[in-house]
């Protein structure tokens, strides 16, 4: 096998880990080949290697694979290596404690937003996030906080596939729709995902910028909708960027760095958060 062959696999082996990443479910060899449109005899083998090496396991009970444990070793691997994450902590937890949510950091990679730390709310509703996940970018607060504020040139990049995913009734789905969804984020400083990603569940965010303006990460909290309730959201929108300020105050080697200006007015907290 030449080299170039060599780089076919390792790049199909690769599109495969990246497409399991972002699936809500187990994806067998036939759907894995059609979808990515590499040769099902070529599937076969890569899944089966990528399962034999521990970053592929096939559900109980299935023909689907999800991603293995061992990629989760890598990626903690990785964000030990990002200070980002432990250095956000404090200001995530403080949020999460203000507004009795649960709290994500998240960066953009390539067309969707990663995961890097997470802050659990208390009480007993939980979320299927973890750190390392992927996400949408269309659909999603985190997401969408991302894109807004990223450069024109990837924002345009994105918005030239013409259409997105629709995931409930909610959902943007044309690029013009997205296109003016971005500006409203970047007029109130904050993003929203009111059911659009899943439904009865609502989520803020609000871009984290250094200090030349350009784009770090984001913040967002998630809860349902009876814990966000629509006029909670200007003040969780607020409360939001207010973390964020503090995060990048904690960056002793990024002194001045912010988020946008232009603070929305004050809202209703949520119940049982402490304004």
């Amino acid at each position: 096998m030449g080299t170039s062959a060599h780089a076919t696999s390792v790049e199909r082996a690769l599109a495969i880990l990246e497409f399991l990443d972002g699936a809500r479910r187990g994806w067998n060899i036939s759907e894995i080949s059609r979808k990515l449109q590499i040769p099902k005899s070529s599937t076969h083998v890569l899944v089966r290697t990528l399962e034999r090496q521990g970053y592929l396991k096939r559900e109980p009970g299935s023909r689907g694979y999800t991603l293995g444990l061992k990629l989760y070793g890598l990626g903690r691997g990785v964000m030990r290596n990002l200070s980002l994450p432990s250095q956000a902590l404090p200001a995530m937890r403080a949020l999460s404690e203000q507004t009795g949510l649960t709290v994500h950091l998240a960066v953009l990679d390539v067309d969707q937003a990663i995961y890097i730390q997470k802050v659990e709310a208390p009480g007993l509703i939980r979320f299927d996030t973890y750190i390392g996940k992927r996400t949408n970018l269309h659909c999603t607060a985190i997401g969408k906080a991302l894109l807004a504020y990223t450069t024109w040139q990837r924002q345009q990049r994105f918005l030239s596939r013409g259409s997105f995913a629709r995931y409930t009734k909610n959902s943007i789905t044309t690029a013009a729709a997205l296109r003016q969804e971005l500006q409203r984020i970047r007029q109130r400083g904050y993003a929203i995902d009111d059911e659009e990603e899943e439904l009865q569940i609502r989520c803020v965010a609000a871009p984290v910028l250094d200090s030349a303006g350009e784009l770090v990460a984001a913040i967002g909290v998630t809860g349902t909708t009876g814990q966000v309730q629509e006029g909670q959201i200007s003040w969780l929108g607020r409360t939001v960027r207010q973390a964020a300020n503090r995060i990048l105050q904690s960056q002793s080697a990024g002194g001045g760095w912010r988020t946008a200006a232009g603070m929305p007015a004050d809202g209703v907290p949520p119940a049982g958060a402490r304004p």
